[in-house]
């Protein structure tokens, strides 16, 4: 990464580790477009009051205006930069539904920003990765199965390291929480969502204080956090613990999370545990809820998030419920580069670098390498006619591979400077090894 940051909170790349975030984007592009995900791009500004509808990161927003900005009319909304692109997309949604085909499905790579405090992993300014379904009055749970295993596909594509999709539904929370009588269940989701960070006996007291529960209650809430299986025997060990009262709710909730963990086990078998402390801090959750661990690099906290929302986006009384998950790209890519478990083979595109015996044989030498470029290989050509061995130098500091050397007769010759080989060769049909063509990633526990 480059190593100078005048501004904390705003990642800026190398060349080579540029290439390997373009990787990791296209891959996520060509999983997603297989899975029939269109793209989509927002707008960078909202207005405040569009994004103060999630409601709990007012202090985080970025808002903006024009230096030499005039005093605001009264009509005109102030603005500001997203945070995130859901509450976007919900609007973009509302706006366009009668020029969109429902279910909707959308995959959305864009940078937002958040007023946070930078540190390891946290930014002012970084990508995310969406990928929602969205539907017209109601939508099937079989979608929050397929963007479940669609995301954890993604996933494998990217050849990051092992992952855990750790998997709950908050209605199977909610049930169970009114089926021993705590009724305040959204400050009761809340807290649980926290077990990780201040541990079972903080979260039993903040239940207590903030939720209303009993002694008892709280017990049993926490028994319900701590239940986790990489198979469907979860439903068996809650409804143990819910006696013989369970409400409708909880069975609804069990029977989604039965249905998810069989297709996940199916179809990304190992990927996914049914964990029942993963509750989602934000009440618009309605269902299934995710968080991933990335083996090795836990104390990045979730990479991958979200969950079902029956009514993130509306419009009077017409509602579209829709489920989605999110990658924190820029995160993801700052610890596998700082750690050199992601790479690029090389900082460049070119593949050849066309040599000059005379500044008069520039013209030729651009004839050559557009046979090349043609071809799909990258070529550059040398500005000045310096010796040889300064040419063949400056290509291998920029990392070119390749040099191309013409003589006075027009017979051509192509050296690997990795290797020292050099052979005679004709620009209209030669071409490297496949592997050169492009930068190749470099993966620390798989080399090349």
């Amino acid at each position: 990464m480059a190593r100078k940051a005048s501004l904390s909170g705003y990642l800026e790349l190398l060349p080579a580790e540029r290439f390997a975030e373009l990787h990791v984007l296209d891959t996520l592009r060509e999983v997603f477009e297989a899975h029939g995900f269109s793209p989509l791009e927002t707008r960078a500004v909202e207005t405040v009051e569009t994004l103060l509808q999630k409601g709990e990161i007012d202090q985080e927003i970025y808002a903006i205006s024009r230096l030499q900005e005039e005093e605001r009319s009264g009509r005109e909304a102030k603005l500001a930069l997203r945070f995130d692109n859901t509450v976007p997309f919900a609007r973009y949604v509302t706006e366009n539904a009668g020029h969109l085909a429902f279910p909707f499905r959308r995959y959305q790579i864009q940078k937002v920003w958040r007023g946070e405090r930078p540190q390891a992993g946290r930014f002012r300014e970084f990508s995310q990765a969406d990928i929602d379904i969205v539907g017209d009055g109601a939508l099937p749970f079989r979608c929050d199965v397929e963007i479940v295993v669609v995301m954890a596909r993604a996933l494998e594509a990217l050849r990051i390291g092992d992952f855990t999709l750790r998997v709950n539904n908050r209605k199977l929370s909610e049930g169970f929480y009114r089926t021993i009588g705590l009724t305040n269940t959204p400050a009761a989701l809340r807290v649980v969502d926290k077990l990780e960070k201040i541990g079972p006996l903080r979260v039993a007291e903040e239940l207590r204080e903030t939720a209303g529960a009993s002694a008892e209650q709280a017990e049993l809430a926490l028994q319900l956090a701590q239940i986790r299986t990489s198979d469907c025997t979860f439903a068996d060990k809650v409804r143990q613990l819910a006696g013989d009262r369970p409400a409708d709710l909880l069975q609804q909730g069990l029977d989604e999370l039965t249905e998810l963990m069989s297709e996940l086990n199916a179809r990304v078998p190992g990927r996914a545990v049914a964990d029942l402390s993963i509750a989602r801090g934000l009440d618009y959750y309605t269902g299934t809820v995710v968080e991933t661990v990335l083996h090795g690099h836990e104390d990045l906290g979730s990479i991958c998030s979200g969950g079902r929302y029956e009514s993130l986006a509306s419009a009077g009384k017409r509602v579209f419920p829709g489920v989605g998950l999110s990658i924190g790209v820029t995160r993801l890519l700052s610890a596998l580069i700082s750690s050199g478990e992601l790479a690029s083979s090389r900082s460049v595109p070119t593949v050849v670098y066309v040599t000059l015996r005379s500044d008069d044989d520039w013209g030729p030498a651009q004839d050559v390498a557009d046979q090349l470029r043609r071809r799909g290989i990258s070529a550059e050509v040398a500005l000045s006619a310096e010796k040889f061995g300064k040419q063949i130098k400056y290509a291998d500091r920029r990392g070119i591979p390749y040099v191309w050397f013409t003589d006075e007769l027009g017979r051509h010759e192509v050296k690997d400077i990795r290797s020292g080989s050099q052979e005679s060769v004709d620009p209209s049909s030669w071409a490297p090894p496949t592997e050169d063509l492009t930068p190749q990633i470099i993966r620390k526990t798989e080399g090349l």
